[in-house]
């Protein structure tokens, strides 16, 4: 990612369900059975990985068969050692033993389990960037410095390219509704394809027609993704459905990589689905590099400034369920006095404070009421006080004064310009106003809110009658001069 903004909220599982999701990945397991194998009759070569002649003992302890049994549980066994699992205790030898931790796995918090998978994490993502090394072998087999443009890779813009892969992943996921969006099977809801996969990082966003040269580059980045993702299933980052072997039996005829011509059956192209222990680990790799990546729940224990504040910039299902969680902490009326208390102020960001305010007491019960009644004389809390006390039919609430009504829908508008920007509900909202109100501008530019002018010029430029927003700029400019004073 290109900047630090905040990414949109994401809802993860819970910690002991990641944790069991870990220790059933095929690679973590299989390091782990692995790490209780080894004992004084394990051998290691000078960089830790298990000799040859001990393969075949690994893999049957794992129950791997076939051509890439060894292969396999040579993998598992640099998990092992990566993971601290196992160590190594003499480098001379080649002697092994259980590593510190191997009892974290049994005996420790589902925190501490997720920690190991997350090392796990990181050494595949660093093989997974690293293309077929034949090339780099023959290279340190004659001797002196690698040179890698000579190999066409560059490590650092290897890692970047599946980085940004990673994360536009992540993003698709984080839009989902549900919890991890990743779970079931993966050619279903919230799978991936991977030519569109690959062309999001290819292609520029404001292409129309791709080139031949685009094509060309996304159907290479798709046959090194699917290199990839094979790679990163196994670490139970994703679930992945590999491109269809035939159609790499035609790339390879036609001597080179094919474009993605069928619309009927994308499936066979590749799919990919983040995984909820995926969307957490991709979460807390995004934190370690400094990205603001909040997750639904964590504002539960805070106060009600930092609910409101926090939920600002979140999706309308998001900000829902981080109010429930907030909420189901609270006595109802003790939440909504906070709630009311915390959406005062003149600052810019107040108008959405208050929305999201009024948004949060919606969900609370009937016990709030006396909270609500307490500031129907706030001028800045008194209009959504009578909103939330007349839609659920309590008596004597007193009629608004027409300040009162003109500040709460100035104040209105201020939070779905703040929460939405230029949406179709709002230009719905500017226009009803405009023509349900004959004199709406020359009384609200009297209105004594200090986003009164911005709003009026939002107006004018979001009517869509040029008499009306001619109308709505002189009020704003009213307003500007009005508040100069």
């Amino acid at each position: 990612m290109s900047d630090r903004s905040p990414l949109p909220p994401v809802r993860l599982v819970s910690e002991p369900e990641l944790a069991r999701d870990a220790l059933a990945t095929p690679l973590l397991s299989r390091a782990a059975r692995l790490a209780r194998w080894a004992g004084p009759d394990t051998r290691v070569d000078a960089g830790g990985v298990l000799v040859e002649e001990q393969l075949p003992a690994a893999a049957e302890v794992l129950g791997l068969t076939g051509d890439d049994a060894a292969a396999c549980a040579s993998e598992a066994w640099r998990a092992a050692l990566d993971a601290g699992l196992v160590e190594i205790t003499d480098e001379d030898a080649g002697t092994v033993a259980a590593g510190p931790e191997l009892a974290v796995l049994t005996g420790g918090s589902p925190h501490d389990v997720l920690s190991v998978w997350l090392t796990v994490l990181e050494s595949v993502l660093a093989d997974a960037s690293v293309p077929d090394l034949d090339g780099l072998v023959d290279a340190m087999e004659e001797g002196g410095p690698v040179d890698f443009s000579e190999l066409d890779w560059d490590p650092a813009a290897e890692a970047e390219f599946l980085d940004g892969v990673l994360a536009g992943l992540y993003l698709l996921t984080a839009g989902g509704e549900g919890p991890g969006a990743g779970a079931g099977a993966v050619a279903g809801a919230g799978a991936v394809p991977l030519p569109a996969l690959a062309a999001s990082v290819i292609a520029p966003s404001d292409m129309g027609e791709p080139t031949n040269d685009i094509l060309e580059q996304v159907s290479d980045a798709m046959m090194r993704l699917d290199d990839q993702f094979r790679l990163l299933e196994p670490v139970g980052l994703v679930e992945y459905r590999p491109v269809d072997e035939a159609l790499l039996a035609d790339a390879e005829e036609a001597d080179g990589p094919a474009a993605p011509v069928d619309d009927v059956d994308v499936s066979r192209y590749g799919m990919v689905r983040l995984t909820p222990l995926g969307l957490f680990g991709l979460r807390a790799r995004l934190l370690e590099a400094g990205f603001e990546a909040p997750a639904v729940g964590e504002l539960a224990d805070k106060g009600a400034d930092a609910l409101l504040d926090g939920t600002a910039a979140f999706p309308p299902a998001a900000s829902h369920a981080e109010t429930e969680h907030w909420l189901a902490r609270r006595e109802p009326l003790a939440a909504a006095r906070e709630l009311l208390s915390a959406a005062r102020g003149a600052d810019a960001g107040a108008p959405l404070r208050r929305l999201r305010c009024q948004q949060a007491l919606s969900l609370v019960g009937g016990d709030a009421e006396p909270a609500l009644r307490e500031v129907l004389d706030d001028p800045e809390l008194g209009g959504l006080a009578r909103v939330w006390l007349t839609e659920r039919g309590h008596a004597d609430v007193p009629a608004p004064t027409q300040d009162m009504v003109f500040w709460l829908t100035i104040d209105t508008v201020a939070a779905q310009l703040a929460a939405e920007g230029d949406s179709e509900e709002l230009h719905a909202l500017v226009k009803g106003l405009a023509d349900q109100h004959s004199g709406f501008f020359a009384a609200a530019w009297r209105v004594d809110h200090p986003q009164t002018a911005d709003v009026l010029e939002a107006m004018g430029r979001l009517h869509p009658d040029r008499g009306t927003a001619k109308e709505a700029r002189k009020a704003a400019f009213k307003a500007r001069s009005n508040r100069g004073r």
